[in-house]
């Protein structure tokens, strides 16, 4: 297998990787350009941590540095440079879109929450979520906010696998508005990705609810894996058909896989040898993300 890095997940060498694989991509946001960071493999092998995106480590992995690089980035600034930021917050459970950051005790929130749809966008190309709340952030605190109320209302349940284990696809983006003195805008997005556990159903021992919730997330896996294949199949891209409107998750993702976006995919895997078949499959997913060839432009 072919890789840019290895890192067994301690914050020390999770510090190394931010600077060497994501850290640019951050800093390329203020400049225009879209990123994506996101965390694939099976339950229990470290994606919520190394994304920073659970409850036990809110803050930590991924999300906090990235938090502190757009606003040190932003500190650097010009006189003449204003920046604005703003931040949603949404998870895909079950192929149905639910705003994270609305209240989901208030029944009006709760219809709100599932109203959320994915838009195309005539003037600026790519896709948006319509009906999502967003909101501005002014400082590293307020990301850190906005991410911790979104971690409250992620959907989680016990599996065999992990005693509290994510049943849903959660996207933090943070769009970047970014004007030097009366020249236009840019405008640019990078989406924190931490997708629900690849495991087989049956390796969950799943019955019932979680084994339908277990069905319906190996879906939206698997249609991100044939966009994969055919954005890595010379002649299917050659003939245009990439089928990102298979699931909602590939349809949000759609910039990030063979659009306008500078990506990077963290194969998460477990040690354990009782977990040597899932390993296998989560590195032969990333060889094939790897070869993925974005057409990365200012917007």
């Amino acid at each position: 297998f072919t890789y840019d890095g290895v890192s067994r997940g301690n914050e020390d060498e999770l510090a190394v990787t931010y600077d060497a694989h994501v850290k640019e991509i951050v800093g390329g946001v203020l400049q225009g350009y879209n990123g994506s960071v996101m965390a694939y493999g099976q339950t229990g092998s470290g994606k919520t941590h190394t994304m920073g995106m659970g409850g036990d480590n809110a803050g930590a992995g991924m999300a906090r540095r990235v938090f502190d690089t757009i606003f040190a980035s932003i500190a650097d600034c010009e006189a003449m440079t204003t920046v604005k930021v703003c931040t949603s917050f949404i998870e895909i459970y079950k192929d149905e879109i639910r705003d994270l950051l609305l209240d989901s005790e208030d029944p009006e929130a709760t219809a709100t929450a599932t109203a959320v749809t994915i838009r195309e966008n005539p003037k600026e190309g790519g896709v948006y979520l319509n009906g999502a709340r967003i909101v501005q952030v002014s400082d590293v605190q307020g990301c850190l906010d906005v991410l911790e109320e979104g971690i409250l209302r992620r959907a989680t349940a016990e599996s065999t696998m992990n005693v509290r284990s994510s049943r849903s696809h959660a996207i933090l983006t943070i769009n970047v508005e970014t004007k030097v003195g009366d020249a236009k805008a840019t405008l640019a997005k990078l989406h924190l990705v931490d997708l629900a556990g690849s495991e087989r159903v049956t390796l969950n021992e799943s019955r019932g609810q979680r084994f339908k919730e277990g069905v319906q997330i190996n879906m939206g896996l698997l249609a991100l894996s044939n966009c994969i294949s055919a954005l890595t199949d010379a002649n299917r891209r050659e003939w245009g058909h990439v089928p990102y409107r298979d699931s909602k998750l590939t349809r949000l993702l759609q910039d990030s896989l063979g659009g306008n976006s500078r990506t990077v995919m963290f194969a998460c895997v477990s040690p354990a040898d009782t977990n040597a078949d899932e390993t296998l499959n989560t590195l032969k997913y990333a060889n094939r993300a790897r070869s993925i060839r974005n057409r990365v432009a200012v917007n």
